[in-house]
């Protein structure tokens, strides 16, 4: 059986930190289950958009949530971050609670009030253009790179010739000869 979940990461970091405004990311990073990375890039990520806060206390951070943000998806952009973490996080729907620490609160949202218009996403760098390959000269498509050569042997040296024995003479001498 596959294994998901309704809440993305960013979900799961946003609830904790709703929770837990003063946690260490290590801290939430092990309860989420992802890396101490992620959940920096995860919190920068709602910084930048306007989700949460980050205030400095001393050596460490304290996070609030904009509870009037809206829901970034198409399908929720009607609804609030207050509204959703009040829901899961009290376990109550509708307006958020203003008595929360760790929540930012706003003048409460009415349902007549149209969504604000959704925020334009930031533009992505244009990509910087590739070198272009050098051509290939065509070939059959198994050969793609040809292959290297094999080497040319070595020609085999010729056996060195056996000397003659001191008994033995060099002009075919009558000694030891049978012919």
């Amino acid at each position: 059986m596959s294994k998901w979940n309704v809440f993305s990461n960013h979900g799961h970091v946003l609830l904790f930190l709703s929770r837990s405004p003063d946690a260490r990311l290590r801290d939430v990073a092990e309860s989420v289950g992802i890396t101490e990375r992620a959940v920096q890039k995860i919190v920068r990520d709602m910084q930048d958009s306007g989700v949460i806060g980050v205030v400095r206390k001393g050596r460490r951070n304290s996070y609030t949530i904009n509870t009037d943000a809206p829901l970034r998806h198409d399908l929720e952009a009607h609804c609030r971050v207050g509204a959703l973490v009040d829901l899961i996080v009290n376990g109550r729907a509708g307006d958020p609670a203003p008595a929360a620490t760790s929540v930012k609160s706003a003048e409460p949202t009415s349902k007549a009030t149209p969504p604000p218009e959704k925020a334009k996403p930031k533009p992505k760098p244009e990509p910087k253009p590739e070198p272009k390959p050098e051509p290939k000269p065509e070939s059959s498509p198994k050969s793609e790179s040809k292959p290297k050569p094999k080497p040319k042997p070595k020609p085999k040296p010729e056996p060195k010739k056996k000397r003659a024995r001191k008994d033995e003479s060099d002009d075919g001498g009558e000694q030891g000869s049978l012919f």
